[in-house]
């Protein structure tokens, strides 16, 4: 019985850290994302106080990418994004 209930427990620990490496993997790394931002801002026109902003949170996503915080870091690069229009 402690064999069955041992088997099972392991079984559901390993599905549990399968899905997990799969909702991971679907996520595109922040630095892919960071990767279009920079070239969406190499070609954006902005004013002086859009590319302070954008600039800002560039430096808050590293940041955050650099923590492994991908999630908190793709936020930032949205807003980014939408001040440059994109």
């Amino acid at each position: 019985m402690k064999k069955i209930v041992a088997a099972t427990i392991l079984t559901a620990i390993a599905s549990l850290g399968f899905v997990a490496s799969q909702a991971h993997a679907a996520a595109a790394p922040c630095e892919d994302m960071l990767k279009n931002m920079r070239a969406a801002k190499a070609t954006a026109e902005l004013s002086d106080a859009d590319m302070a902003k954008v600039n800002d949170l560039e430096a808050k996503a590293i940041e955050r990418c650099n923590a492994d915080d991908d999630t908190r870091s793709d936020k930032f690069l949205a807003d980014a994004m939408k001040i440059m229009g994109k």
